[in-house]
């Protein structure tokens, strides 16, 4: 009879050293914006990182920023709007003045990503690179804002038999 509760281990797999990538820290780019509406800043930093040094032309990289900072420049300023409008009726409409200003916020962000998938498609992905909106927590306090995080995409080595 068959014993089901056997675990039977193969010694053959064996890791190989020259599978394992090494793939640098993601480099993180903040905003640096003087409006911040739910942790989505009005606008991100175009100095170029060392991080990606070799990788991208500073050139490319500076218009991918200019891209997304126009984006937020045409949707943030209404945000506010309707972010001070829902705050100023908040009481009276027990919070539903607010859900514009999230829905809105919701739109911009999605609108960011695209942009963002958009440029990965057409040019970063070939270099080896990833841009993705990413949330994280603020350094001096407790609340979270968005970044832009752009990864290093592994290369995979190709193993040809001998």
């Amino acid at each position: 009879m068959a014993d089901f509760d056997t675990i039977f281990v193969e010694d053959d797999y064996r890791l190989d050293e020259a599978m394992i990538v090494a793939v640098p820290d993601p480099v993180i780019v903040r905003g640096a914006g003087n409006i911040t509406v739910f942790g989505l800043s009005n606008r991100f930093s175009e100095e170029f990182p060392s991080g990606l040094a070799a990788k991208v032309a500073p050139e490319e990289f500076k218009a991918t920023l200019e891209r997304l900072n126009s984006a937020l420049k045409k949707s943030l300023p209404m945000n506010v709007k309707w972010l001070f409008c829902g705050c100023i009726c908040c009481c009276c409409t027990l919070g539903c003045s607010l859900w514009p200003v999230i829905c809105l916020s919701k739109r911009t962000r999605h609108s960011i990503e695209k942009l963002l998938d958009w440029e990965n498609s057409h040019l970063y992905n070939k270099l080896g690179l990833h841009w993705r909106l990413h949330k994280q927590r603020c350094d001096s306090s407790s609340m979270m804002e968005y970044v832009l995080q752009v990864e290093h995409l592994p290369k995979i080595p190709i193993h040809r038999p001998d």
